[in-house]
């Protein structure tokens, strides 16, 4: 993967819409998370903490980096896509509110930042 020279910058792309879509989803998974640890048997439910703890924490930072235009902002973005779409197949395994709640706010985001990194790219 190629990297843009030190002095190149972001600050031309709009992150906004974005930034709301990865606090979002971050939020969703450590509400699913928290929720998860409730249900009775917590064992089940083991890799859905798991991928909820990493994909809050993933979109968390990632948001962070667009918000200062880091430059690896946007190569984060595809291990933000990444994790969201784990989380999202895994949270739509079960039945639970906070599950598909999860699951749908994950889909979201990386649609988010898959089109965000497409548009991106084509420029």
């Amino acid at each position: 993967m190629e990297m843009k020279p030190a002095s190149h910058h972001h600050s031309e792309h709009n992150h906004s819409a974005l930034i709301q879509e990865l606090v979002n989803c971050a939020l969703a998974c450590e509400m699913c998370s928290s929720a998860c640890l409730d249900e009775k048997d917590v064992t089940m439910m083991a890799r859905c903490i798991e991928l909820d703890r990493d994909c809050a924490d993933i979109c968390f930072q990632a948001s962070r980096l667009l918000q200062r235009n880091a430059e690896i902002a946007h190569h984060y973005l595809t291990i933000c896509e990444e994790i969201c779409r784990l989380c999202a197949e895994e949270c739509g395994k079960h039945d639970m509110d906070h599950c598909k709640k999860c699951s749908e706010a994950c889909s979201q985001c990386a649609k988010a930042c898959h089109s965000h990194l497409e548009a991106i790219h084509a420029a």
